[in-house]
């Protein structure tokens, strides 16, 4: 959740930066140890075909998908982000899986 006081937002978002994680990659970690606390702004999804994989966010304990995947589930080739507006690890370091034919750029504060 993005904090409401412009300070607190101000230092987070100076904190950014990226990881890039291929297609195809189980568990792939977000950060150098990552850990309870990481953000998670968004991810820029890149899909290579028009039917590509689901991708998956992993909290230590919690998965999610955010992005489903399958045929047809994309109608061209663009880029296009996942806006996940600063999400808190709860549990632990974040990880994420990408299915077959689609890489991302996720960006957020990562250890």
């Amino acid at each position: 959740m993005i904090p409401a006081d412009a300070a607190t937002y101000s230092r987070i978002v100076q904190k950014l930066g990226y990881v890039a994680v291929a297609a195809s990659q189980t568990g792939a970690p977000l950060g150098t140890a990552g850990a309870l606390g990481n953000i998670l702004a968004g991810i820029l999804v890149i899909p290579a075909t028009t039917s590509p994989g689901a991708i998956a966010i992993l909290d230590k304990t919690t998965s999610i998908t955010v992005f489903a995947g399958g045929a047809t589930s994309v109608a061209d080739l663009k880029p296009f982000l996942i806006d996940l507006k600063g999400i808190v690890s709860a549990s632990g370091a974040w990880t994420i899986t990408t299915g077959a034919n689609v890489s991302v750029i996720v960006i957020g504060v990562f250890t």
